[in-house]
């Protein structure tokens, strides 16, 4: 079962994918949010990494009617979404693949390293509108050379979506967590 620090840092990413607000994830949201991650620099129309994403985000859209659609209403709510969340650890490879497409769709410049402007593109993009990232950056450079490296950015994923530690950096990758 998914700790109380998962469940508040996964509510702020629910949100974000929850399109229409209605506090129901469905096939349209996911969607709309092919539409809003096919604005990033790397993904253009007709691109190997636009494919690879609608690909990727269909297929966690398919992962959680599979496990969490228990009442088979077409609709996943948040405790839906925990169940796969739980589920995740065992996942590593799935959730390393997705960190691997996000981060060529987030390398704007094609330099196989994120900028501090490229995680801000992230975090705006994945939250649908403008966030205020002041010092998060900082936290995620494990190594302090100004950029995530694609390993480091695939740990910083790992961590966001399995960790039930609030001290590991990866937590912050997709902005503060609210309360």
């Amino acid at each position: 079962m998914a700790s109380a620090f998962q469940e508040r840092k996964l509510k702020g990413m629910f949100a974000a994918f929850d399109a229409d607000g209605d506090g129901f994830l469905r096939e349209e949201d996911f969607t709309s949010l092919v539409a809003r991650w096919s604005r990033l620099p790397g993904v253009g129309p007709g691109t190997a990494v636009r494919e690879r994403m609608e690909t990727l985000l269909m297929g966690w859209w398919a992962a959680l009617l599979e496990v969490g659609d228990t009442n088979g209403d077409g609709a996943i709510d948040m405790g839906e979404l925990l169940a796969l969340v739980d589920r995740l650890p065992a996942m590593v490879a799935d959730v390393t693949a997705t960190a691997d497409t996000v981060f060529d769709a987030v390398d704007a410049n094609g330099d196989g390293r994120i900028s501090p402007e490229e995680h801000r593109t992230l975090v705006e993009t994945w939250n649908g509108r403008p966030v205020d990232v002041t010092g998060v950056f900082e936290l995620l450079d494990l190594n302090g050379d100004g950029h995530l490296s694609r390993e480091e950015f695939a740990l910083l994923w790992r961590q966001f979506w399995i960790s039930d530690d609030p001290a590991e950096p990866g937590n912050w990758l997709c902005g503060r967590i609210s309360g």
